[in-house]
Order: C-alpha cells, then structure tokens, then sequence
C-alpha cells in the first residue's frame, strides 16, 4: 500500500453510461456535487472516465463502493485508482513554446504543479513530455 493514494479514479467501459448519467452515479455513490467537489474527464477514444476529487475523500473506499454499486454493475464499469505518475505529456501546446515556459508552468503550486526536472518538446506533435521531480507535481 502506498502512503499516498491517488485523487483520481478511472472508469472504464462508460459507453454504457451517457455523461449526464455518470455525473449522477457519481454524486449518488460519492455524496459530493461535480465542479464543486470533484471532476471528470471523459477520454472516449478509450472508453474512459477520469474523476479527480477536489475534496479529501478516501478514494480507496470509494472504489470499493462503486465496485459493489448495482449499476455500476449493471453498466459493467469498472473503478480503479489511478496511478500516481513522475510524467505526463501536454498536447495542443502553441508552436512557439519554450522549454523554459513549460517548467515554470508546471511547476506552479496553485495548479497543482511541482518541481520539474526535464521537459522533451515534440514539435512534430505541439506536445512536450514534462517530469516532475516526484508524483506529487501532476497537474
């Protein structure tokens, strides 16, 4: 067991689940509002839902719940946590962008950033690989 658990679960296998429908579950299961307490990214290349809790709430327990909920069963999702990562890559970036800018945006606290230790540009894709110094920085 980590230390640290995550804030954010995945949901896969949502093609069942229209977005109105999982923000409901998710306030019934959970007990808090979206935007206020809690957000979802939809990823539907991948069938794939990402609630990041904005609250503190025991997000191991709330997995557990949301595995025995009847439907979320009956939409044969799935709940994990999400794995704490060092690196994540930022897309849709302008074509001018600098390394430099990227760790001081990264790196702001108030956005949830850290310390970064390397940023990789890939012009070709106006994205970059940005790590941070430890999993904490996950903005």
């Amino acid at each position: 067991d980590r230390a640290e658990a995550s804030h954010s679960v995945v949901f896969e296998n949502i093609e069942r689940c229209s977005p109105n429908c999982l923000q409901m579950l998710l306030e019934n299961i959970s007990g808090l509002t979206q935007d206020a307490d809690f957000t979802v990214e939809l990823i539907p290349e991948i069938d794939v839902a990402v609630v990041t809790f904005l609250k503190s709430i025991d997000t191991k327990e709330f997995v557990k719940k949301c595995s025995q909920h009847k439907r979320v069963r009956e939409f044969k999702m799935t709940a994990r946590l999400l794995e704490l990562t060092q690196t994540i890559k930022a897309e849709n970036l302008p074509d001018n962008v600098s390394t430099d800018y990227l760790k001081v945006y990264f790196e702001n606290a108030r956005s949830g950033g850290g310390p970064v230790s390397y940023v990789k540009l890939i012009p070709e894709e106006n994205s970059a690989i940005i790590t941070f110094c430890d999993h904490k920085g996950k903005t």
